[in-house]
């Protein structure tokens, strides 16, 4: 009897089918596993290190090309990026190891979009949420923006387009220099119920396809400052314009913790709004316990907001 797989009959076409299935889930099982590797040309490296998380997406794909050609062969190859996809990202879904006990302090960061038809909506909602300290970027209309908080937070301080609001005294504050020319980045010490709290709300430079090199150099600064700067108790608040998996993020991973993979739960993508593929936004800290992070869908801007809650 001639063997069908050899004379081409009908599962020995299935199987041959199946080999461009089980060649594209070995391509991207080694892309999610060596996606370092990926030369960082004109930012191509970076653009890869972001979307990286999203490559999971090309599993159940894969899966049902498989399925669809009925390759038992196909269907075990794709097993092998779903496993290292599992192993770098799957921990993210799993319930947050928060701390217990309330928040001694909550903090929310929002970029406001520059041109912001009704900037009051939308720190309202970041508001209500029931933040005590608010870090903003893109900041270009402080009369509606101050009159929707100041009564609920007093304090403030501001440098260029980016600001905080606080429900306590702010001690002192001063711009950070990260290179760009002009201050889009501040330093105040907040004067919280349990201690004196140092706080950053930074804008970095705006990373687009190929032109990365300002926002590498505005991160490599904030680091710097980070670096010497003594506080014991510190948070970043801002839109960093690059995810915690791009490799240029390593200089801040090295120094501060990341409240969403320390107490979030998933990515906590927050651009664009209205469908997130990435997170530019962050709250990273160091010398607190976080006991929550999330992520809240504002009105009117093309970013959503970060928040966290941390005790001392």
């Amino acid at each position: 009897m001639v063997d069908e797989r050899v004379a081409g009959g009908p599962e020995g076409r299935r199987d041959r089918r199946g080999l461009l299935v089980a060649a594209l889930a070995g391509a991207l099982a080694a892309l999610l596993a060596g996606h370092r590797a990926v030369p960082n040309v004109h930012g191509l490296g970076s653009l890869v290190d972001s979307v990286t998380p999203l490559l999971g997406l090309g599993v159940p794909l894969l899966a049902l090309a498989a399925a669809l050609r009925r390759s038992r062969r196909a269907l075990l190859a794709v097993a092998l990026p779903a496993v290292v996809w599992l192993a770098l990202y799957g921990g993210a879904w799993l319930p947050p190891a928060a701390a217990a006990g309330p928040a001694v302090v909550r903090v929310a960061s929002q970029n406001l979009r520059a041109g912001n038809p009704d900037p009051a909506a939308t720190v309202g909602a970041v508001a209500d949420a029931g933040a005590d300290l608010i870090g903003l970027q893109e900041v270009d209309d402080d009369d509606r923006v101050g009159a929707a908080l100041d009564r609920r937070y007093p304090h403030r301080a501001a440098v260029s387009t980016v600001g905080l609001w606080s429900r306590w005294p702010i001690r002192e504050s001063r711009g950070v220099d990260t290179g760009l020319g002009w201050d889009r980045a501040l330093r105040a010490v907040v004067a919280a119920p349990r201690g004196d709290l140092v706080v950053y709300v930074v804008h970095l430079g705006s990373a687009r396809a190929g032109q990365t090199a300002t926002r590498d150099e505005t991160l490599t600064a904030l680091a710097a400052a980070v670096r010497a700067d003594p506080a014991p108790r510190l948070v970043v608040l801002g839109d960093l314009n690059t995810a915690s998996t791009d490799r240029v993020f390593a200089p801040l991973v090295r120094l501060l913790h990341d409240a969403q993979a320390e107490a979030g739960q998933g990515f906590g993508f927050t651009w664009p709004a209205q469908l997130p593929v990435t997170r530019p936004d962050h709250v990273l800290y160091r010398g607190l316990t976080p006991t929550a992070a999330g992520v809240l869908h504002t009105p009117d801007s093309d970013h959503r907001a970060v928040t966290a809650g941390f005790r001392w």
